[in-house]
């Protein structure tokens, strides 16, 4: 095993420790961050979305800004904005919060749509225009972005331009009663000032060493093929349900082969292997696609999901 993967592994295994009932969620956060993507998460509230991120930052050595959404958010607090400076007589770029290395836009749903949109230079172009310039961001990048499913009133959906720019789309659970004993036990230890130390940080050119490691993994001609099938399908599922296609408005655009190929590689690599297997592909294709794939009015009306429509997929093309 590579040094750099033996620092992730111990890091994955840290956070485990500290946002306990949420393994799927350190998984999935740390494969967005190896694939140089953007990560929106859903869940109720006290779920540790928060904590998640924030611990990811402090094993990292990275900057860490948090960016509240509400309704009276303007772009430029998120960007940043020319300050006139009478002392000099001239205007000068004062950074807002997005230039940091991990960003939690914290219930990104309750801001509108022109400041949500502030974020997709942001995510997709690792860049800010303000004033006519660009300005760059950090290379190690990342926005998890949160959104409550429980409460509607006062919110706004996000554009399905926005979302395809997440490259997952994570939705988790309330823990156990198991899990529910460990947190308790957990803050109990953080009270008395008793709680696990933390592994040697690492630094952004670990992070970077590992993308170079984990995109070297080989991924056969057997197996994309199969990735890309998985993609086609939710573009003409008439092809294998005729029924089921009639739930698609639109299937996923090729972002999520992108997301797929990167993902999967990941998977592989964090499970010390040197090649991909439909399996690695299978465990983050619910988080690629699901917000990729926008339903008809008959969906909705039945109660079919986006799940549900992954979860048929996945039965109907053949394994390789």
């Amino acid at each position: 095993m590579s040094e750099v993967r033996t620092k992730i592994i111990a890091l994955k295994n840290f956070m485990d420790e500290q946002i306990i009932g949420q393994e799927d969620l350190v998984n999935k956060l740390i494969i967005t961050l190896l694939a140089d993507g953007n990560a929106l998460v859903e869940g109720a509230p006290g779920l540790a979305k928060t904590k998640a991120i924030k611990t990811l930052a402090s094993a990292i050595k990275a900057q860490y800004n948090r960016i509240q959404f509400t309704p009276d958010l303007l772009p430029s607090d998120i960007t940043g904005s020319d300050i006139y400076v009478a002392e000099k007589g001239t205007f000068e770029f004062r950074k807002g919060p997005i230039f940091a290395n991990l960003i939690l836009a914290d219930e990104i749903n309750r801001a509108p749509a022109k400041v949500q949109s502030a974020l997709l230079e942001a995510m997709a172009e690792r860049q800010v225009s303000v004033g006519g310039k660009t300005y760059e961001l950090p290379k190690l990048f990342m926005v998890m972005a949160t959104q409550n499913p429980i409460e509607h009133e006062g919110t706004y959906n996000l554009p399905e331009a926005q979302l395809d720019r997440f490259l997952m789309y994570v939705k988790i659970d309330q823990p156990d009663a198991e899990s529910e004993k460990k947190i308790l036990k957990l803050v109990r230890r953080e009270i008395a000032e008793t709680a696990v130390a933390a592994p040697a940080a690492l630094d952004v050119e670990d992070v970077l060493q590992a993308r170079r490691e984990a995109a070297e993994v080989h991924l056969s001609e057997a197996v994309e093929e199969y990735m890309v099938q998985l993609v086609m399908a939710t573009r003409h599922l008439e092809k294998y349900d005729p029924r089921m296609a009639g739930y698609i408005m639109y299937g996923a655009s090729p972002r999520a082969t992108l997301a797929l190929d990167r993902c999967a590689k990941i998977h592989a690599w964090l499970q010390e292997r040197g090649y991909v297997t439909p399996e690695d592909i299978r465990a983050v294709v619910f988080d690629i696609l699901r917000h990729r794939i926008i339903l008809s009015f008959e969906a909705q009306a039945e109660g079919v999901t986006a799940d549900d429509v992954i979860a048929r997929i996945l039965k109907l093309v053949p394994l390789p």
